[in-house]
């Protein structure tokens, strides 16, 4: 389950930039290695294989591995596509794949991808990881079977290649309109192409994948004229009408099929730059993004994209051993690719209810990964990246206006809703941005959150709204799901008291302690129950697989409760059984038989029986803050973060999703993380580095120190914000955003007589 994940190895110290990165870490998250700008609607990158997600209706395992359409251990390249998710479990995507093959000396090129182990029968080709070269905005391979150098580069909206064919070729392009990550039969319902000019394509791919209705215009501009081209469509339909009494194979400029694929050869010496853009709105919109971004040489625009990257990464200046700053910015340059943007440059896109809007004043995005994002990377954004979380909450608000069952985004994908996961978590993502001052029109937000917590036909929800608890017997994560839920509840209850609005919060204060009623009493840990209100039995508080909870297990579950952390410590029954057993949760090994039917959890994943892999454990390190043992957060954050974050391949244990994992990361090597989002407080840990330079959205600057930090010196003795000492585990929003230098002392050995403010 091992896949690439750029591994940036950006050392911007106090007194640099920033150097090339390489290619190098991996895990079970699946990350491109391709081009893009921050947050762009383009991920241009390499697909290694064509594994399907399904033949005749049974899932095929082998295609987890492949979900971001590269996989580090394969030994082709299959063509360039367009868009790409980041690190997720689940995929789609794959849009619109070019291929540079030699030119063919009589007849047409091949327009079957071939397999790994007969590249020749194909366009594919093989290639070595020692010809390939990955920095910000810029990629470049050699394929090897050809003696093609592939280079890559993106605007938001564009994807640049440069193809270098061999002396003499003057080159051919394979265009595959049936390709696509987690394909199928059927996935691609319908396709069209059309030649325009003699250097302009133009065309429109509609799917049905997780995103149930993806329209994917384009505009292709080639920087050689076309000399002759031809088509396929290799799943011929069974009525043609009158199309055929064309040769619609050679030479015809209006092609179309269910599974096209298109060749194109060229006149001229030289590279062949091919620029090509998208739009969910029309090809027209296509062009016009095509011309408002795509002008200026290819070495122009990988300048500028990588310009976009430096102004964005720079204002994280670190100190630390180049493996430190390697896995550092590979993480801040993780947590700027998804969300991302959304529609056209005149503001136009392509809602949820299919219908063309048209974005006023703000950028709408999509990919909203939620049940991961909420916890951390949407509060990073919302901290160093305001403006950006702004829009993207009014991308989530029209998202909710558009839908027809009335809910704030679940899992948005590319104007569908994917349903993915647990929850109703943009709702904390509102919330926390209404209680932090940053939400635009917090009112409105405040209604949608509402609304969507109401949306009976959700999963277990009206269950959930009538008897305190999602049923087992209605949801098989019902467990987790009612905890998730009351959370949920619990932010909208603090976003209404922010607002003033005292009878929505206490409405949802109550629904906050469901969470209670999921609590086993005799074992004081989180258990399933059945509508008559058993709990589940037999019951297995270990087993991660059918026990009623998602990518995870009830030892781990039983913390999520980060809203009311003094009152799971009572439910559990007392803060002494609370320590034990989170002590215990890291070190006492997971047996593999309670993870083996899950595909989200392996080994790599964990520490002891934590799963940091996936990300429903991600606040528990910090709940030491709240017993008489503190200093174990301390010591536990810097052991995940050097077990399950290595500059290196197979270096990331489990799941990105869309920068979850690496915004984890970043807070927790600032020192301090958002336990609880909804609330102003970061909990704090320790510094990662040596010394940290941030510039602040507001234009001050935090300054982060912790001389001789280390694996031995991991331990906070002091620590000073300004010269003056700091007596509580928490800092707020409005100190970190005030900037100026926090101060760590640290020591090899736990400050045990430090008494500190609990949060």
């Amino acid at each position: 389950m091992m896949t690439l994940i750029v591994n940036l190895l950006i050392t911007a110290a106090l007194t640099s930039s920033y150097v090339d990165p390489f290619i190098g870490t991996a895990g079970m998250g699946h990350t491109f290695p391709g081009a893009c700008v921050p947050f762009g609607a383009i991920q241009l990158s390499p697909d290694t294989d064509t594994i399907p997600h399904n033949v005749g209706g049974k899932y095929q395992k082998r295609v987890y591995d492949h979900c971001a359409g590269y996989r580090y251990e394969d030994p082709t390249i299959v063509g360039f596509s367009h868009r790409h998710l980041s690190g997720t479990g689940h995929s789609d995507l794959g849009d619109i794949l070019l291929m540079p093959v030699p030119t063919p000396r009589g007849g047409d090129p091949a327009l079957s991808p071939g397999t790994a182990d007969r590249p020749e029968k194909g366009y594919r080709s093989r290639y070595t990881h020692e010809t390939e070269s990955a920095s910000p905005g810029y990629y470049a391979v050699d394929l090897t079977d050809y003696g093609i150098r592939a280079e890559l580069t993106a605007t938001a909206r564009v994807g640049v290649h440069r193809y270098s064919f061999p002396e003499g070729d003057p080159g051919t392009v394979v265009l595959d309109l049936g390709h696509g990550i987690y394909n199928y039969d059927g996935k691609v319902r319908w396709t069209t192409l059309r030649v325009e000019n003699d250097t302009l394509l133009t065309g429109f791919r509609l799917t049905d994948g997780w995103s149930r209705t993806n329209y994917t215009y384009f505009a292709i501009s080639f920087s050689k004229p076309i000399r002759r081209y031809g088509s396929e469509d290799r799943k011929q339909p069974a009525y043609k009408g009158f199309w055929r009494r064309f040769d619609t194979r050679h030479d015809f400029p209006d092609m179309a099929g269910a599974d096209l694929a298109a060749w194109f050869s060229f006149e001229g010496e030289g590279p062949l730059t091919v620029k090509v853009s998208i739009s969910a709105v029309d090809a027209a919109g296509a062009v016009r993004n095509l011309r408002a971004e795509g002008d200026g040489t290819f070495d122009e625009i990988a300048r500028e994209a990588r310009r976009k990257w430096t102004e964005e990464l720079s204002r994280f200046r670190s100190e630390g051993t180049e493996a430190q700053l390697t896995m550092f910015y590979t993480s801040l340059y993780h947590t700027m690719i998804n969300p991302s943007v959304y529609m056209d440059v005149d503001g136009q896109y392509r809602g949820i209810d299919g219908n063309i809007h048209r974005a006023e004043g703000f950028t709408n995005y999509t990919v909203f990964s939620l049940w991961d994002t909420y916890r951390a990377e949407h509060p990073l954004l919302g901290l160093f990246h305001p403006d950006r979380n702004a829009d993207m909450i009014r991308s989530m608000v029209e998202h909710w206006k558009q839908n027809a069952v009335g809910m704030l985004p679940v899992w948005s994908l590319m104007g569908s809703e994917g349903w993915c996961m647990s929850g109703y978590h943009a709702v904390p993502v509102l919330a926390d941005a209404i209680v932090k001052g940053t939400c635009p029109n917090p009112e409105e937000a405040l209604e949608a959150m509402v609304a969507t917590s109401k949306v009976a036909v959700y999963e277990g929800l009206g269950d959930y709204m009538d008897k305190g608890y999602v049923p087992y017997d209605k949801s098989t994560t019902a467990a987790s799901t009612t905890l998730e839920y009351a959370y949920d509840d619990w932010t909208v209850a603090a976003a209404a008291r922010k607002l003033g609005r005292a009878e929505i919060a206490q409405e949802y204060e109550r629904r906050a302690l469901n969470y209670r009623n999921v609590f086993d009493p005799a074992t004081g840990y989180a258990r399933p129950r059945y509508g008559d209100g058993s709990f589940k039995d037999p019951f297995s508080i270990d087993q991660t697989f059918g026990e009623g909870f998602i990518e995870g297990n009830s030892r781990n579950f039983s913390f999520h409760v980060p809203q009311d952390v003094p009152g799971l410590i009572e439910v559990m029954g007392g803060e002494k059984v609370f320590l034990e057993r989170l002590e215990a949760l890291f070190q006492s090994d997971l047996d593999p038989v309670y993870y083996a039917d899950n595909e989200d959890i392996e080994k790599e994943c964990l520490i002891g029986g934590y799963v940091h892999g996936n990300e429903p454990s991600h606040h528990v390190p910090y709940l030491f803050a709240w017993t008489g043992k503190p200093w174990l957060t301390q010591y536990w954050v810097r052991e995940i973060m050097n077990r399950m974050y290595r500059s290196g391949i197979d270096g990331l244990g489990g799941n990105d999703d869309c920068g979850q994992m690496s915004a984890w990361y970043i807070f927790s090597a600032l020192g301090f993380y958002p336990v609880c989002p909804g609330t102003d407080r970061y909990i704090l840990g320790a510094p990662y580095l040596p010394r940290i330079l941030v510039t602040l959205p507001n234009g001050k600057t935090l300054e982060i120190r912790a001389p001789g930090v280390s694996d031995r010196n991991r331990y906070v003795k002091d620590f000073r914000i300004n010269g003056i000492p700091v007596e509580r585990l928490y800092v707020t929003q409005d100190e970190v955003l005030a900037g100026g230098v926090w101060e760590f002392v640290m020591t090899d050995r736990p400050a045990r007589r430090r008494t500190l403010e609990k949060p």
